[in-house]
């Protein structure tokens, strides 16, 4: 059974391990890298996830931690941002747990559209976004680290 739990400053620890795992584990997905949040202190892990009006959540199969999303509110939108899924929960459904919960998240604060980013060739990530509606868009998303590749910015109507 998948749970899907709300989190907050104090469970800084369970986030930073899953946080971390994905660092490692998809490190060509995320904007940030490993190295920036290895030996982060408690503070800078407490106020990732005290940002105001913030959402995140970690997902669980039967107890273990199997991934994690958040969404974060700007203007008359809301962007779901650090979505992993652990390799152990794949294929089971977390992904598409994880996506209803921001985007019930999202429609509780009255915005009209959530936005994501996802990194050229990442596949299976993309697949699922469009499963769930997201319409690629001709947005220039963020470097990555290479300092090279953009992600690709991906929007869906509420």
């Amino acid at each position: 059974m998948i749970d899907i739990r709300p989190i907050g400053p104090d469970d800084w620890k369970a986030w930073r391990e899953l946080r971390l795992a994905a660092l490692q584990e998809a490190a060509f997905a995320f904007g940030s890298q490993y190295a920036d949040w290895a030996d982060a202190p408690e503070e800078r892990w407490r106020q990732r996830l005290s940002e105001p009006g913030a959402y995140q959540v970690i997902a669980s199969i039967d107890g273990t931690p199997a991934g994690m999303a958040g969404g974060f509110p700007h203007d008359n939108e809301a962007e779901l941002v650090s979505m992993w899924v652990a390799p152990e929960g794949r294929g089971k459904g977390v992904g598409n747990a994880l996506m209803q919960a921001i985007e019930n998240w999202a429609r509780t604060i009255g915005v009209t559209a959530l936005k994501l980013s996802v990194v050229p060739g990442n596949d299976p990530a993309h697949n699922l976004y469009l499963r769930h509606g997201y319409v690629d868009t001709d947005e220039l998303g963020d470097l990555m680290p290479d300092g090279v590749r953009r992600e690709l910015v991906m929007r869906k109507p509420l």
